[in-house]
């Protein structure tokens, strides 16, 4: 059956996008809860809800494997919905642990015991409510040592984004870079722990300056995901790339064709 790309709104579009250039042939499922977005000011319970419902939904909508395009959602869902159980045959993956292989230096996959990475000054810049999880932290903990992150809940940046407002995107961009070097001066590496922030990954890159490695999620994940799928086609057989989304189709479909600069159309839900 297909595979499924779920975010809150449009920033797993990003991921999307690098997952259909990456692995042409396969059919890619996006759901979109519009409705509900952005999910990065709401509470960890809410999130969850609003998550396992959505992702339910593209289980049975046909969605053998399903891929939380969404830090928010792997930061205050994944865990949750691993240990509540998943039907066999299913799975449900997010998008922290990709970033954070990638970040030090691992292979795909590889679950042995942390060590000590090039990297030792990390900033992060995601949603409020990614920051108030730390589950970036939490997961680099399990693959690497010595690495001190610097977070910075990166407020209003989503919604400029979803808007379609890149000067005041750009402009909170530049406040949230300056706001983090207030707290860590000279750091070697950024994540761009949302999904929406590839969009404005030029405007951090120039905030940061050459020094600093900016690690930004969609093309990772796509190589991440299509390592996965070698070692287990039984997740990727069939199935149809529908776009779905729990809000206004046509203005979402407006949207995310400004988004990606070429026609997208969804449907409801």
């Amino acid at each position: 059956m297909s595979v499924g790309i779920f975010d809150s709104g449009l920033g797993g579009l990003t991921v999307w996008d690098a997952v259909a250039r990456r692995l042409p042939e396969l059919a890619v499922a996006y759901y979109g809860d519009n409705a509900h977005a952005p999910y990065g000011v709401r509470s960890a319970d809410d999130i969850y809800a609003l998550t396992r419902r959505a992702v339910h939904n593209m289980w049975d909508g046909g969605c053998d494997l399903v891929v939380l395009a969404c830090n928010t959602a792997s930061a205050a869902a994944l865990r949750r919905l691993q240990e509540a159980g998943v039907p066999p045959g299913r799975r449900v993956l997010g998008v922290f642990v990709p970033l954070i292989e990638a970040l030090s230096e691992r292979d795909w996959g590889d679950n042995s015991p942390p060590r000590e990475v090039a990297v030792s000054q990390v900033a992060l810049f995601a949603t409020p409510a990614t920051v108030a999880s730390r589950a970036f932290q939490r997961e680099l903990a399990f693959r690497a040592i010595g690495v001190d992150v610097e977070a910075q809940a990166c407020g209003g940046l989503v919604d400029a984004i979803e808007e379609g407002d890149m000067i005041l995107a750009d402009a909170l961009v530049q406040s949230h870079v300056d706001a983090l070097r207030r707290k860590m001066p000279d750091p070697q590496a950024a994540i761009l722990g949302c999904t929406h922030y590839p969009l404005v990954a030029d405007a951090f890159r120039a905030a940061l300056g050459d020094n600093v490695t900016v690690f930004s999620q969609a093309d990772i994940v796509a190589e991440s995901l299509a390592d996965y799928l070698a070692r287990r086609p039984e997740m990727a057989r069939g199935g149809t790339g529908r776009m779905l989304t729990t809000g206004d189709p046509a203005r979402v479909s407006a949207r995310a064709t400004q988004f990606l600069r070429r026609p997208v159309t969804f449907e409801a839900a």
